[in-house]
């Protein structure tokens, strides 16, 4: 699958050919990172690994992950040799390391995708200065409008942008590729928001980290 056609809200899946000497490994992911684990495999030749992704919007209902993932984990659990589940906390107070626990299967450390992006301790380490920073990765810029503008009201109360962003001084784009296109965007965000605008590229930072430990059954 080329990651340029994949839709922005998904659930997929996508499998390879399992490579001699490996086993079969599926990857249990949030659909908001579906095109850079896509990528990730493809410059990686894992072709041993296969893709699942829940839909994205299940971070609008962060309460709902974790019986999302258990109910695909227990799915799928017969077909794979092992399972990791590609979602940080995101939201779920840790009842999804509690519930990944459980199941037996590993998760990508760290609280949101922003922290492991930016790396988790270069995020953590950064600490009160980015008290005020509203973030965007790059899924999250192709995607402002179905997941911040539209689900906080603001298309239809544009008046509430000051009361939900008054505390905010500057949107920080965490960019996982070089795209003109996608910064242009993230400023307009910005502009939108009456934030400051602030672009790091990232790149997949501990993505990348956490997909290889699990191509190669490494412990993380």
């Amino acid at each position: 699958m080329d990651d340029t056609d994949l839709p922005d809200d998904v659930t997929l899946t996508e499998t390879g050919l399992a490579a001699q000497g490996q086993g079969r490994v599926l990857l249990l992911a949030c659909g908001a990172l579906a095109r850079e684990i896509l990528a990730l495999k493809a410059v990686n030749s894992w072709d041993h690994l296969d893709l699942r992704c829940l839909p994205a919007k299940l971070h609008l209902w962060p309460d709902r992950i974790p019986d999302a993932v258990e109910a695909a984990v227990r799915e799928a659990r017969a077909e794979y040799d092992r399972i990791f589940v590609v979602y940080a906390d995101c939201g779920t107070g840790g009842a999804l390391a509690t519930r990944c626990k459980a199941l037996g299967v590993e998760m990508v450390p760290g609280p949101h995708c922003y922290a492991f992006f930016d790396g988790n301790e270069t995020f953590a380490a950064r600490g009160d200065e980015e008290m005020r920073a509203f973030y965007l990765t790059d899924f999250l810029v192709r995607q402002f409008d179905a997941f911040v503008w539209q689900p906080m009201g603001l298309d239809r109360h544009p008046e509430l942008r000051d009361m939900i962003f008054g505390n905010y001084e500057r949107l920080v784009y965490l960019a996982q590729t070089r795209d003109p296109a996608l910064v242009e965007k993230a400023r307009e965000a910005a502009a939108r928001l009456g934030l400051d605008f602030e672009m790091r590229f990232t790149g997949y930072g501990d993505l990348a980290t956490a997909i290889r430990g699990a191509a190669t059954d490494d412990q993380m």
